[in-house]
């Protein structure tokens, strides 16, 4: 038996299953609606409103409880600036000869390309980081289990917070993305793990038609 603290678990919302399922369609029906976006209003989004979304990604669970994920909200104008220069340089470096023709054949019907407006227009960018490793009060390495998993659950839930809130986001992954961690001046312990676009869509904002797969096609029941 370990000896550690505990707490008791907070209370679960007392349900019926009948309640239970409706619960659980509404919230699959809503995150169904939600769409990659890259046409952007300028709209200002309160900070306040991307504070508690963070607080809902910094509750995933992590490996060891270490909770290694680093969230950097930028809205400063010169900082988005100097972000937005750093990535389409590592885009058109992308798009020009470092992607295969099959990477480029499946990015087409996205209509994707090297220019990334949207990292300015947008009134929010999030960079997040993850860490390779701890740092003690000694300065001394501290190993992370479980950093890239942990940081993409957490992730994953910021995305569903943010859509909650009626945001539209775009995970955004220039390679390489070092210059995020010089722009905003994380250090070397920490990695970048992907850029977060936020904001209100455009007013003709359009998205690409596509198809997700049906639940019989990526989950099975044993």
């Amino acid at each position: 038996m370990h000896n550690h603290s505990t707490i008791a678990l907070p209370p679960m919302p007392e349900m019926t299953d009948d309640a239970r399922i409706a619960a659980a369609s509404a919230f699959a029906d809503d995150l169904a609606r939600r769409r990659t976006v890259r046409d952007y209003a300028s709209t200002q989004v309160p900070r306040a409103v991307i504070a508690h979304c963070l607080r809902a990604a910094g509750s995933a669970p992590s490996g060891a409880n270490q909770q290694p994920w680093r969230f950097v909200a930028v809205q400063d104008a010169a900082i988005k600036r100097c972000i937005r220069e750093a990535a389409e340089a590592e885009e058109r470096a992308f798009y020009t000869h470092r992607a295969p023709e099959e990477w480029l054949g499946a990015l087409a019907p996205l209509g994707t390309d090297a220019d990334k407006p949207f990292l300015e227009t947008a009134p929010w960018l999030i960079g997040i980081f993850y860490e390779r490793f701890g740092v003690d009060a000694g300065g001394r390495k501290v190993k992370r289990y479980y950093p890239h998993e942990s940081v993409g659950i957490a992730t994953g839930m910021l995305i569903a917070a943010l859509h909650r809130a009626g945001l539209a986001t775009l995970t955004h992954t220039p390679s390489p993305m070092g210059f995020l961690n010089d722009i905003l001046g994380r250090p070397k312990n920490e990695m970048a793990y992907l850029l977060l676009v936020v904001g209100h869509p455009a007013t003709d904002c359009r998205v690409p038609d596509i198809q997700r797969l049906a639940l019989d096609d990526y989950a099975s029941f044993l």
